[in-house]
Parts: C-alpha cells; structure tokens; sequence
C-alpha cells in the first residue's frame, strides 16, 4: 500500500497530515508527497521532518488532478497493489488504512474491487458537505448485499480518501490531469466504477477534511466554480464516467448549481466565471 499526498502551500496542514499517516495503526508501506511547486517552506519541512517520506516535485503547480496522476502514476510503476490517495488537509484516524483494507477482504464476491472510500467528516464530527458519498441507491440488491459485508456500494468517491486497485489503473487509466481541480475525482472514480469494477465505502474508516468551512460546489471559493463547471461540460463531453442517464441528470444538478452560484453572487463577476467555464469546457480538447 502507498500513500500519495497532494499539497501546495499549505505546510501545516501537510505536517498534520502526514503525522496522521505515521500515526497508523496498519502504517502504508510507503507515503509520497507530490509538492506541486510549494513555496512556503514544504520542501524545507519535509526534509528535516520527514526524511521517510518520498517527495516528488512539480515546478509548476499542476493541481490537485495533475498533481494525483503523476503520485499515482509513480506509486503504480513501483508495483503497488493499492494506492491511497489523500488531499493534504486530510486528518485520517488512526484505523482509516487498516479499516479500508479489511473493507477489501470482506468485500462481496463477483466484481473486482477495484476502489475504497472512507468517511468523510468535517472537524466538528459532521459529514462534510463537499464529500458526502454518492451511492448506488437504485440498485437494492447492490446495497443489501454490500451492507451485509458491512459496506456501502459507491458509484463516484472523493480524493480526500480513496484508495485505488492498481487493476482498475492498467483498464480505466490515471486521473485527467487537464482537470486541474475539481470534479476530477469524481470523473475518475466514475469511469473506474461505471460497468465493471465496484467501490465501497467503508464506513469505519474515517478521516476528516480539515477545510475553513463546510463549504460545497456552490458556497466553496467563488472562482473555483469555474473548474467545477469547466469540468462537467468535459466529463459530460467524453462520456466514459456516466450512463446516459446520469449524464441527463448532472445536467439537472449544473443547471440548479448555476442558479445557486447566481443566487448567492449575483454580480456580474459570477456570470463571468460562469461563461468562461461553460465556454472552456465546450472548447476544451476530450483527451
């Protein structure tokens, strides 16, 4: 198992993070940090405190997406079976490694388990509203059978916490790094989990998201509404993460999305940020 963890700026929540990764009660047998072009003193840090922690360097900043695609990328070409990848405000519990494991070996037989999911929280113990699971609720046989292993079946998942089957990489390919940020794992996890693998949320692992807010899509930072947007035009264009039918109803939730982003801006700022990514992701190449 390898741990890979994304940061930018933002070295102490990276020391808390990776303090928590020590911290492990099964620990990772190995942790990599992708430093996407740090310049707050991270690399400083993570050489005189954690010179067990393999670093990978960007001198640009790729993004949580790209950031991801060159970490797992790595971990993949060093032969690991699983991958976990964390986002560098990540708090795990002490059991999240060792829970998401055991949620491996008891999972159900039939698909392979190809992706594993914790819980996410925020840090007053409450589910995080940017990372609640997405399930596969319309499925009843699927969730009867996953909840009698003591698991959820999962049909998207979040980069806060997941970890990836090396099998589901060699099929489906590593994450989109022209994503940037934003709904990249989303897209990633639905095209590993659309027809053939399945994913789990293992409720007893838990980590939490050590955001300033509980924020979401809408109420999160302004301008990242745009990779948000931008992205979704892009996923629904390539059409690998979704059946027909999903696609039919991300339209739906953008549409409300754009009316909730006007509603609470409501400036011409916001109906700029909002064109430009409607524009950008019709214009951008699928890849």
């Amino acid at each position: 198992m390898c741990a890979v963890v994304v940061t930018h700026d933002r070295r102490e929540l990276l020391r808390e993070c990776l303090g928590r990764l020590r911290a492990q009660t099964r620990p990772a047998d190995r942790i990599v940090v992708v430093d996407n072009a740090s310049t707050d003193g991270t690399a400083a840090m993570l050489a005189d405190e954690f010179a067990d922690v393999e670093t990978l360097r960007s001198e640009d900043n790729l993004g949580g997406a790209g950031g991801f695609h060159l970490g797992m990328r790595h971990a993949h070409d060093a032969g690991f079976e699983w991958i976990w990848v964390l986002d560098d405000d990540t708090f795990a519990e002490p059991d999240a490694l060792a829970a998401l494991l055991a949620g491996a070996e008891r999972a159900p037989a039939g698909r392979p388990t190809w992706l594993l999911g914790s819980r996410v929280n925020w840090t007053d113990g409450r589910p995080h509203p940017m990372n609640g699971p997405w399930l596969r609720r319309w499925d009843p046989a699927t969730v009867s059978v996953a909840v009698a292993h003591r698991l959820l079946p999962l049909r998207h998942s979040t980069f806060v916490s997941m970890a990836v089957h090396r099998d589901a990489i060699d099929r489906h390919g590593l994450p989109h790094a022209h994503y940037f940020i934003w709904n990249d794992d989303f897209e990633f996890s639905g095209r590993l989990l659309r027809d053939d693998g399945a994913g789990y949320l293992v409720p007893d692992s838990v980590v939490t998201h050590a955001t300033a807010r509980p924020h979401s899509t809408v109420t999160g930072d302004r301008d990242r509404f745009y990779w948000a947007l931008r992205n979704t035009v892009l996923m629904l264009r390539d059409g690998r993460a979704q059946h027909p039918v999903e696609m039919a109803l991300s339209v739906v939730v953008t549409a409300r999305w754009i009316v909730q982003y006007l509603r609470r801006w409501s400036d011409p700022r916001a109906l700029r940020v909002i064109l430009r990514g409607l524009r950008d992701g019709v214009r951008h190449p699928v890849r």
